[in-house]
């Protein structure tokens, strides 16, 4: 079977395609072929609503096409495009060619003969599952399983490689929907049973950017036992840092931190995840505050790292309850960094009624806190009530 690659990326297929009579195939070059295939997953997406449907239905016409290519396909993606997608949902720490991904598809097509190109890892699928779950616009977010994309190869893979997809393929996924209406657990491998309910998502128009995107997508905490602290999960933790990364990438501009600041122990974990996942391993301060009756000061612990003129800063804090906390951490950062740009992330804002799907961002306690602190944007996973929640570990 002959593979090429043409000029623009996409992948033809060579001679055994079901449903392309031989002389057709004759007829029309291995580019073309790619591009007719491309053309038929976009429009099965369009079909579908799924990457995953209109990569099954793909295959089903052209039983010869390799599940990971049927996808790429489906999501609408050229081999250089494909590599792209990658490299962003890696967060830009890889330089995946279109190289590397024909050489993966030419494995799969051999179905892991000696020889064809080359399979690619446990982390590369995973990553490369995301990608394509973002669908044609990369805006999609489809829960795509790793192993899906090499089915017809499995057997090839290293022995541990097999093992981590089994592993993956048991666990519960986390994702949540955003149109979900009833209550459901984020789960992060863990136990359902013992994990936080999380309310419906509902959107938040929230301060931002000029021109920036004012709507964030925010999920509620539930408490089932009313005037007590809710004691979250690792699990639910991890779901609100996840969510805090979405809205940030839904700014309307990529947002490049020079710093990311945590208020307190609580803040600290935070921003390390962001700084990390997020903003390519930032350099990452720590206001540790200190409360004397009714006031606020930060310890000599407190670490404010050495950066560039008028920096973009990320201020993470794990809740925003009546205090004005938020506008003394602004002051003390504005001194210290004249000209920052002060973006806030906060886990937990705790609404003024019963309802937690607030209609507005008036509708929460610390609405006049945060806007009086003039910040460029604002970010909020999660909604609750008094008397509001505690980190897992009783972080500070």
């Amino acid at each position: 079977m002959a593979v090429t690659t043409g000029d623009d990326g996409w992948l033809g297929i060579g001679d055994g395609e079901a449903g392309m009579g031989a002389a057709a195939q004759r007829s029309q070059s291995p580019q073309a072929r790619g591009r007719e295939l491309a053309r038929q997953g976009k429009d099965l997406y369009i079909e579908f609503g799924s990457v995953s449907a209109a990569a099954r239905e793909l295959m089903n016409r052209h039983q010869d096409l390799p599940s990971i290519q049927a996808h790429r396909y489906a999501a609408g993606l050229s081999q250089d495009q494909a590599a792209a997608r990658y490299n962003t949902v890696a967060g830009n720490q890889t330089t995946l060619g279109g190289t590397t991904i024909n050489a993966w598809e030419s494995w799969a097509r051999a179905r892991g003969s000696a020889g064809a190109g080359s399979p690619p890892s446990f982390a590369s699928l995973l990553i490369l599952a995301t990608a394509y779950g973002r669908g044609p616009h990369g805006t999609a977010d489809e829960t795509i399983s790793p192993s899906d994309l090499v089915q017809e190869a499995y057997e090839k893979l290293a022995p541990e490689d097999q093992l981590a997809l089994k592993s993956v393929a048991a666990r519960p996924s986390m994702t949540a929907t955003s149109d979900a209406l009833q209550p459901r657990n984020a789960v992060v491998g863990g136990s359902p049973g013992v994990d936080n309910i999380i309310g419906p998502d509902f959107n938040l128009q929230a301060p931002t950017i000029d021109n920036g995107n004012p709507a964030i997508c925010a999920f509620s905490l539930p408490n089932p036992n009313p005037g007590q602290l809710l004691d979250l999960t690792w699990n639910t933790f991890g779901f609100g840092v996840q969510r805090l990364m979405k809205q940030i990438k839904s700014l309307g501009r990529r947002l490049n931190a020079d710093i990311c600041f945590g208020v307190n122990e609580a803040g600290l974990v935070m921003a390390t995840f962001l700084a990390s996942a997020q903003f390519n391993r930032s350099a990452i301060g720590y206001l540790r505050c200190h409360r004397v009756k009714n006031e606020v000061t930060f310890t000599k612990e407190s670490h404010y790292p050495e950066t560039v003129e008028a920096p973009v800063i990320v201020i993470c804090d794990f809740e925003v309850k009546h205090a004005d906390v938020v506008g003394l951490v602004a002051r003390e950062l504005r001194a210290r960094y004249p000209g920052a740009e002060l973006y806030f992330a906060v886990f937990g804002a705790m609404t003024k009624g019963n309802s937690l799907e607030v209609e507005s961002f008036d509708d929460l306690t610390g609405a006049t806190i945060m806007k009086a602190a003039n910040f460029e944007a604002v970010f909020i996973a999660a909604t609750m009530s008094p008397p509001g929640i505690e980190p897992p570990l009783e972080l500070r």
